[in-house]
Protein backbone atom coordinates (compact mmCIF):
# COMPACT_ATOMS: atom_id res chain seq x y z
CA UNK A 1 0.00 0.00 0.00
CA UNK A 2 2.75 2.22 1.02
CA UNK A 3 4.53 2.01 -2.45
CA UNK A 4 1.62 2.18 -4.11
CA UNK A 5 0.86 5.63 -1.90
CA UNK A 6 4.18 7.04 -3.58
CA UNK A 7 3.75 5.88 -6.54
CA UNK A 8 0.52 7.72 -6.96
CA UNK A 9 2.32 10.88 -5.34
CA UNK A 10 5.40 10.70 -7.69
CA UNK A 11 3.02 10.25 -11.03
CA UNK A 12 1.37 13.55 -9.97
CA UNK A 13 3.92 15.92 -9.18
CA UNK A 14 6.28 14.22 -11.93
CA UNK A 15 3.79 14.52 -14.77
CA UNK A 16 4.67 17.45 -16.26
CA UNK A 17 8.42 17.26 -16.38
CA UNK A 18 9.02 14.08 -17.56
CA UNK A 19 8.13 12.84 -21.45
CA UNK A 20 4.26 11.96 -22.71
CA UNK A 21 5.45 9.51 -24.91
CA UNK A 22 5.28 5.74 -23.71
CA UNK A 23 8.06 4.51 -25.07
CA UNK A 24 10.27 7.41 -23.35
CA UNK A 25 8.50 7.28 -19.94
CA UNK A 26 9.87 3.61 -19.93
CA UNK A 27 13.40 4.28 -20.10
CA UNK A 28 13.58 6.65 -16.79
CA UNK A 29 14.91 5.50 -13.72
CA UNK A 30 13.24 6.06 -10.05
CA UNK A 31 16.05 8.76 -9.76
CA UNK A 32 14.69 10.82 -13.09
CA UNK A 33 11.19 10.58 -11.30
CA UNK A 34 12.34 11.73 -8.30
CA UNK A 35 14.54 14.40 -9.69
CA UNK A 36 11.39 15.71 -11.98
CA UNK A 37 9.25 15.62 -8.69
CA UNK A 38 11.33 17.62 -7.27
CA UNK A 39 11.61 20.04 -9.87
CA UNK A 40 7.84 20.75 -10.27
CA UNK A 41 7.84 21.54 -6.67
CA UNK A 42 10.78 24.13 -6.64
CA UNK A 43 8.85 25.94 -9.91
CA UNK A 44 5.35 25.51 -7.58
CA UNK A 45 7.72 27.48 -4.98
CA UNK A 46 9.26 30.04 -6.92
CA UNK A 47 5.41 31.11 -8.18
CA UNK A 48 3.88 31.13 -4.81
CA UNK A 49 6.86 33.26 -3.56
CA UNK A 50 6.80 35.54 -6.50
CA UNK A 51 2.68 35.85 -5.92
CA UNK A 52 3.18 36.64 -2.50
CA UNK A 53 5.73 38.87 -3.00
CA UNK A 54 3.26 40.64 -5.37
CA UNK A 55 0.62 40.60 -2.73
CA UNK A 56 2.75 41.93 -0.20
CA UNK A 57 3.68 44.98 -2.15
CA UNK A 58 -0.17 45.60 -3.31
CA UNK A 59 -0.86 45.93 0.24
CA UNK A 60 2.16 48.11 0.96
CA UNK A 61 0.74 50.17 -1.66
CA UNK A 62 -2.06 50.16 -0.62
CA UNK A 63 -1.32 51.17 2.54
CA UNK A 64 1.10 54.41 1.43
CA UNK A 65 -1.81 55.65 -0.71
CA UNK A 66 -4.44 55.61 1.48
CA UNK A 67 -5.93 57.64 4.00
CA UNK A 68 -6.18 55.09 6.75
CA UNK A 69 -9.62 53.80 5.69
CA UNK A 70 -11.32 50.93 7.40
CA UNK A 71 -12.03 49.15 3.87
CA UNK A 72 -8.31 49.98 2.88
CA UNK A 73 -6.67 49.29 5.89
CA UNK A 74 -8.88 45.47 5.48
CA UNK A 75 -8.10 45.40 2.37
CA UNK A 76 -4.33 45.91 2.99
CA UNK A 77 -4.52 42.95 5.86
CA UNK A 78 -6.40 40.44 3.46
CA UNK A 79 -3.27 41.03 1.02
CA UNK A 80 -1.09 40.16 3.86
CA UNK A 81 -2.88 37.35 4.89
CA UNK A 82 -3.13 35.56 1.33
CA UNK A 83 1.06 36.22 1.01
CA UNK A 84 1.58 34.21 4.55
CA UNK A 85 -0.59 31.59 3.52
CA UNK A 86 1.13 31.47 -0.09
CA UNK A 87 4.38 31.48 1.80
CA UNK A 88 3.67 28.75 4.45
CA UNK A 89 2.44 26.60 1.80
CA UNK A 90 5.47 27.58 -0.35
CA UNK A 91 7.65 26.11 3.06
CA UNK A 92 5.72 23.14 3.03
CA UNK A 93 6.56 22.21 -0.59
CA UNK A 94 10.32 22.75 0.30
CA UNK A 95 9.45 19.62 3.41
CA UNK A 96 8.09 17.58 0.49
CA UNK A 97 10.51 17.84 -1.89
CA UNK A 98 13.46 17.39 0.82
CA UNK A 99 11.46 14.51 2.28
CA UNK A 100 10.56 12.64 -0.75
CA UNK A 101 13.80 11.22 -1.75
CA UNK A 102 14.31 10.19 1.40
CA UNK A 103 11.15 8.53 1.67
CA UNK A 104 11.73 6.65 -1.96
CA UNK A 105 14.70 4.75 -0.54
CA UNK A 106 13.06 3.23 2.23
CA UNK A 107 10.32 1.82 -0.15
CA UNK A 108 10.48 -0.70 -2.66
CA UNK A 109 11.55 0.90 -5.55
CA UNK A 110 10.94 -1.25 -8.17
CA UNK A 111 7.19 -1.30 -7.38
CA UNK A 112 6.86 2.17 -6.32
CA UNK A 113 8.70 2.81 -10.41
CA UNK A 114 6.54 -0.11 -12.09
CA UNK A 115 3.03 1.46 -10.96
CA UNK A 116 4.15 4.86 -10.96
CA UNK A 117 5.00 4.89 -14.72
CA UNK A 118 2.37 2.40 -15.42
CA UNK A 119 -0.06 5.80 -14.80
CA UNK A 120 1.63 8.19 -16.41
CA UNK A 121 1.37 5.64 -19.90
CA UNK A 122 -2.21 4.94 -18.88
CA UNK A 123 -2.80 8.47 -18.72
CA UNK A 124 -1.14 9.59 -21.53
CA UNK A 125 -2.53 6.68 -23.91
CA UNK A 126 -5.96 7.42 -22.65
CA UNK A 127 -5.99 11.30 -22.28
CA UNK A 128 -8.65 12.09 -24.77
CA UNK A 129 -11.10 9.61 -23.30
CA UNK A 130 -10.52 10.77 -19.69
CA UNK A 131 -11.16 14.40 -20.23
CA UNK A 132 -13.91 13.47 -22.67
CA UNK A 133 -15.24 11.44 -19.13
CA UNK A 134 -14.29 14.00 -16.80
CA UNK A 135 -15.58 17.13 -18.82
CA UNK A 136 -19.23 15.33 -18.45
CA UNK A 137 -18.82 15.16 -14.78
CA UNK A 138 -17.25 18.79 -13.93
CA UNK A 139 -20.96 20.24 -14.12
CA UNK A 140 -20.58 23.81 -15.84
CA UNK A 141 -16.49 23.40 -15.73
CA UNK A 142 -13.79 22.31 -18.46
CA UNK A 143 -10.50 20.51 -17.24
CA UNK A 144 -8.18 23.19 -18.89
CA UNK A 145 -9.85 25.83 -16.39
CA UNK A 146 -8.32 23.58 -13.43
CA UNK A 147 -5.21 23.99 -11.96
CA UNK A 148 -2.29 21.71 -13.28
CA UNK A 149 -2.69 19.17 -9.75
CA UNK A 150 -6.13 19.30 -9.81
CA UNK A 151 -6.21 18.12 -13.23
CA UNK A 152 -3.63 15.75 -12.42
CA UNK A 153 -5.39 13.96 -9.75
CA UNK A 154 -8.97 13.32 -11.81
CA UNK A 155 -6.93 11.98 -14.47
CA UNK A 156 -4.92 9.73 -12.42
CA UNK A 157 -7.93 8.27 -10.14
CA UNK A 158 -10.17 8.10 -12.99
CA UNK A 159 -7.32 5.98 -15.38
CA UNK A 160 -6.98 3.80 -11.96
CA UNK A 161 -11.14 2.97 -11.57
CA UNK A 162 -11.42 2.94 -15.81
CA UNK A 163 -8.18 1.10 -16.73
CA UNK A 164 -5.94 -0.41 -14.02
CA UNK A 165 -9.13 -2.46 -12.23
CA UNK A 166 -8.61 -0.07 -8.93
CA UNK A 167 -11.58 -0.34 -6.95
CA UNK A 168 -13.44 3.14 -6.97
CA UNK A 169 -13.18 3.87 -3.12
CA UNK A 170 -9.50 3.56 -2.98
CA UNK A 171 -8.64 5.86 -6.03
CA UNK A 172 -10.73 7.93 -5.19
CA UNK A 173 -9.68 7.82 -1.18
CA UNK A 174 -6.41 8.11 -2.68
CA UNK A 175 -6.62 11.18 -4.79
CA UNK A 176 -8.57 13.04 -1.76
CA UNK A 177 -5.89 12.82 0.31
CA UNK A 178 -3.08 14.15 -2.32
CA UNK A 179 -5.58 17.08 -2.56
CA UNK A 180 -5.64 17.66 0.68
CA UNK A 181 -1.91 17.54 0.21
CA UNK A 182 -1.15 19.59 -2.75
CA UNK A 183 -4.45 21.12 -3.99
CA UNK A 184 -6.37 24.35 -2.63
CA UNK A 185 -8.13 24.47 0.89
CA UNK A 186 -11.51 23.02 0.03
CA UNK A 187 -10.10 21.60 -3.36
CA UNK A 188 -10.50 17.84 -1.87
CA UNK A 189 -14.13 18.22 -1.72
CA UNK A 190 -14.47 19.23 -5.38
CA UNK A 191 -12.03 16.52 -6.45
CA UNK A 192 -14.55 13.89 -4.30
CA UNK A 193 -17.14 15.27 -5.65
CA UNK A 194 -16.43 14.89 -9.53
CA UNK A 195 -14.24 11.38 -9.06
CA UNK A 196 -17.50 9.93 -7.54
CA UNK A 197 -19.42 10.81 -10.24
CA UNK A 198 -17.06 9.19 -12.65
CA UNK A 199 -17.15 6.14 -10.62
CA UNK A 200 -20.95 5.93 -10.91
CA UNK A 201 -20.57 6.77 -14.90
CA UNK A 202 -18.00 3.71 -15.53
CA UNK A 203 -20.16 1.50 -13.78
CA UNK A 204 -22.77 2.41 -15.76
CA UNK A 205 -20.95 2.05 -18.84
CA UNK A 206 -19.65 -1.21 -17.85
CA UNK A 207 -23.50 -2.48 -16.77
CA UNK A 208 -24.36 -1.51 -20.78
CA UNK A 209 -21.41 -3.65 -21.91
CA UNK A 210 -22.55 -6.80 -20.03
CA UNK A 211 -26.20 -6.47 -21.02
CA UNK A 212 -25.22 -7.26 -24.36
Amino acid sequence: MQARRLSRELALLSMSQLPSQPQNLETKTLDDMVLATVRSLQEEVKEMLTTAAAELVRGQEKLLSSELRATDLESARAMVQTAIGLTETAINRVGVALDFPELIQVSRQAETREYAVSILKTIHLYRSDLDEMLNSCLDGWQMNRLSQIDQGLLRMATAEMKHLDVPPQVAINEAVELAKRYSTEDGFRFINGVLRSIANLINKQREMNMSF
